[in-house]
Order: structure tokens, then sequence, then C-alpha cells
């Protein structure tokens, strides 16, 4: 299946004191290059969030910047390529995310509306999935800015992909970035 992927790759960063997230280095590669990287496969990728130098991507922004990925989602979405079946989502703080990550991402949607990567607790992670264009852009709400992405996708058919070891971990705290640096 043809896909297309987004990239979120905005947000305050709270927790890390406003840093930079997805320019913070993980065993010597920026977090955003690891999600760039991991959708080598994609017939286009779409970055959402500040520009940021030395990536070969589509850059946009949220009408709002700051107002939750599901603005960021909607914007990204209107750069997929129209002959573009699938697109795959990744948030930029994901040190474990591979292209084999998203391969089963994608191979997951199945008849399905889309795929979400499932961690060890059994928790989906919604930053981590793969989705068909058409029931994405169905389920967005009219009311983009700061809507609950959980609710925005909770209505799709979705197959839940168990994640292989690290795939889930994403860089929140500082505790996090050490862990995995």
């Amino acid at each position: 299946m043809r896909y297309a992927g987004i990239v979120v790759a905005g947000g305050s960063a709270r927790r890390l004191s406003g840093v930079d997230k997805p320019a913070l280095s993980v065993g010597g590669k920026p977090l955003l290059a690891r999600a760039i990287h991991a959708l080598e496969g994609a017939e286009r990728v779409i970055a959402v969030g500040p520009r940021r130098a030395g990536f070969d991507v589509v850059w946009t922004r949220e009408p709002v910047p700051g107002t939750g990925p599901v603005a960021a989602l909607a914007a990204g979405l209107a750069f997929v390529p129209e002959d573009v079946e699938a697109v795959a989502v990744l948030a930029a703080d994901l040190p474990g995310v591979r292209r084999s990550t998203v391969d089963r991402l994608v191979a997951g949607i199945g008849d399905g509306d889309g795929a979400v990567l499932v961690d060890a607790t059994g928790s989906r992670q919604w930053l981590l999935g793969a989705w068909r264009v058409a029931a994405l852009a169905a389920a967005l709400p009219e009311q983009l800015e700061n809507a609950a992405l959980r609710r925005t996708l909770a209505g799709l058919r979705i197959t839940d992909v168990p994640a292989e070891r690290g795939e889930a971990d994403d860089i929140d705290t500082p505790e996090d970035l050490e862990r995995h640096r």
C-alpha cells in the first residue's frame, strides 16, 4: 500500500522546560531525524511544526500553532498526495521508532480504517499509527483546535499492533531522555 508520512513536530515540551524536543539527540541522532528515517518508504513526508534546517520534507504549520495534534494532523493531510491511500502518523519524540514499525502499521490497516501501536501496558499510542487517508479526513472534527486526538480517532475501525521492545517509548521528561541517551 502506498503511503505518505506526517510527523507531528510542534508542541511546547512543558515537562522538558520548553526545549525543542525534535532536536534532542538520542544515540547521536536528533529525534526528528529518527522519525523521518522511519518514514523512508513514504511517497512524501510532511513535518508539522517550526521549520528546521537539514530535512528534505514538506514543512507546514497548523493555522494556530500550538493548538494540538488534531490541528497538526489536519494541516499535514492537506499535503498528502491525492493518489496515496494511507498515511503514517508519528510524533517527533520517538527514540525507538523504525521503518519496520511503520511497515507493520501500514500492513496492519488491512480492511480497517487504521492501525495503532499498542505499548506493553495495552495503551494505544495515538501518535504512532497508520490510517486510510479518507477515513482520517472524515474523522476530523469541525473544530480542530485543541480537539482530543483519542476522541477524534476512537470511532474508526482500528487494528492494534503490539509494540516491539522500545518502539512505543517517547521523550516527555528529563528522565526519559537520560534513559535513552
